[in-house]
């Protein structure tokens, strides 16, 4: 993009006002970024009088979607209205997307169907819907557990493929609605493996793990998350000897097993105490990038279950051999971390503290727990109490709280703290910009930026004045 960059620049004349070169340099940095770039860009036509067309508005669209600047996209959709673009097929599905993308941007709540509804408004004014637009929204719907309109849309669709089907049949499954997901099911003409696989699930979700067991075995063909959702149903209802079966036959099959099969397997063998087979396990992963993750993972899973069932903790495994180490509880830590696990967290990173010497990448990933599920009180209560100094990771971490919370008071505190530090990372203080450009606040973003450039951070950036 900067040799792009460097050719358009050099352009004048009346090549420099050719709104299909605008368009290339548009698309360009909506494609590879930055995608500030491309709203700079965008802006850039309206103060030389170029008017947009129907292939300029999707990659301004897709932009603010990837930045997150719901707010200024919302301006965008009205400028397309006054343009009269709206009814372009390929504005009219950028607009759908972006929507999309603002509801799945939020969390549950009367907001999130608000939008949802005005993903629906653009849905319905489309003149052409292609059978993926259908899915797509009867998926949303889906999401929420909104049952009834994606059955309504489902009825409504002029065409359905396989995906349609699945996508209904998991909207039944996702509230226990097992006998309507079983009549579609026998009402489909063609099912895949996902079909099978959903209804499989569906009857494990609600306890019936027999039932799910005969639709497993029906299968005619049957991939690595068919396994493993059989595999992981019967270790959810104790039948770990079963789970374990699953997986030696599995092997059998020559099906390729992947972390989540190795969790299931590792989680049985353990209930089990099963170490032989354990070590089996083991030795058949091959994939040893993922292997602290998967272990970490199974880790969590046994913490949380012998927690519950005999008050055992990392210490009593210790007593059996299985010492854990500071990589052990890093592992665990990421683990809980990804899979939002906030009080198995805390009863890993107590178990830490207890046995081990907390090091900065435990606080950092306590941290990142915390603020990823909007515990950043207590995130910053950690950093306090912290017995080493914390480094910019550590500060990184917190100010990515601060983010999805929008706190910026918080925030500059936490730059304040970072220069402090004489740190040369960019990272923390373009953080604090995105957080004012995210509330409108562009001359405190414009100031951040400043900033950088007086303790000499130079970071290359692009801004937006859309109104």
């Amino acid at each position: 993009m900067e040799y792009s960059n460097l050719i358009f620049a050099q352009m004048g004349g009346l090549l420099n006002t050719e709104i299909t070169l605008w368009n290339a340099m548009i698309r360009g940095y909506a494609y590879n970024g930055p995608c500030e770039n491309c709203l700079s860009l965008f802006d850039e036509m309206s103060m030389r009088g170029i008017k947009p067309n129907n292939f300029t508005y999707p990659y301004v669209l897709n932009s603010c979607s990837q930045m997150g600047l719901f707010g200024v996209g919302r301006k965008v959709h009205g400028r397309i209205i006054k343009s009269g673009f709206w009814w372009a097929f390929s504005v009219g599905n950028a607009l759908f997307d972006f929507y999309v993308k603002r509801v799945e941007s939020l969390e549950m709540g009367l907001l999130k169907n608000e939008c949802l509804n005005d993903a629906r408004r653009i849905f319905d004014g489309m003149c052409e819907k292609t059978v993926e637009l259908w899915n797509k929204m009867v998926g949303k719907y889906a999401n929420i557990g909104d049952v009834k309109n994606a059955r309504h849309l489902f009825d409504e669709m002029p065409n359905r493929d396989v995906v349609s089907w699945n996508t209904m049949i998991s909207a039944y499954a996702k509230v226990g609605n097992v006998a309507a997901a079983s009549d579609l099911f026998d009402q489909m003409p063609e099912k895949n493996v996902v079909t099978w696989t959903t209804m499989l699930g569906a009857y494990a979700g609600v306890g019936d793990v027999e039932t799910a067991r005969k639709v497993f075995d029906k299968m005619p063909n049957k991939n690595a998350v068919s396994w493993n959702c059989m595999m992981s149903s019967y270790n959810r209802i104790g039948e770990f000897q079963q789970a374990l079966d699953l997986f030696v036959r599995m092997q059998f099959e020559n099906v390729q097993p992947d972390s989540f099969t190795f969790v299931a397997a590792l989680t049985a063998c353990s209930n089990l105490s099963n170490l032989e087979s354990g070590k089996w396990v083991h030795y058949l992963i091959r994939d040893w990038p993922k292997m602290g993750v998967i272990v970490g993972t199974v880790l969590v899973e046994i913490h949380s279950r012998k927690s519950q069932r005999c008050n055992h903790d990392f210490s009593s495994d210790a007593e059996k051999g299985l010492r854990p180490n500071d990589h052990t509880y890093s592992c665990a830590l990421f683990a809980c971390s990804h899979g939002g696990l906030v009080d198995e967290g805390r009863e890993v990173f107590k178990a830490l503290e207890r046995d081990l010497t907390v090091k900065l990448e435990h606080y950092c990933s306590m941290i990142d727990l915390l603020c990823r599920n909007d515990r950043l009180e207590e995130a910053e209560s950690l950093i306090n109490d912290m017995k080493v100094k914390p480094d910019i990771a550590v500060w990184g971490a917190l100010l990515r709280g601060c983010q999805e919370r929008g706190n910026v008071k918080l925030a500059e505190s936490i730059i304040r703290k970072a220069v402090e530090l004489e740190s040369r990372e960019a990272g923390v203080h373009v953080l604090l910009s995105n957080i004012h450009a995210s509330m409108g606040q562009w001359s405190d973003a414009l100031q951040a930026r400043k900033v950088m450039e007086e303790i000499g951070i130079w970071k290359r950036t692009g801004s937006s004045s859309i109104i």
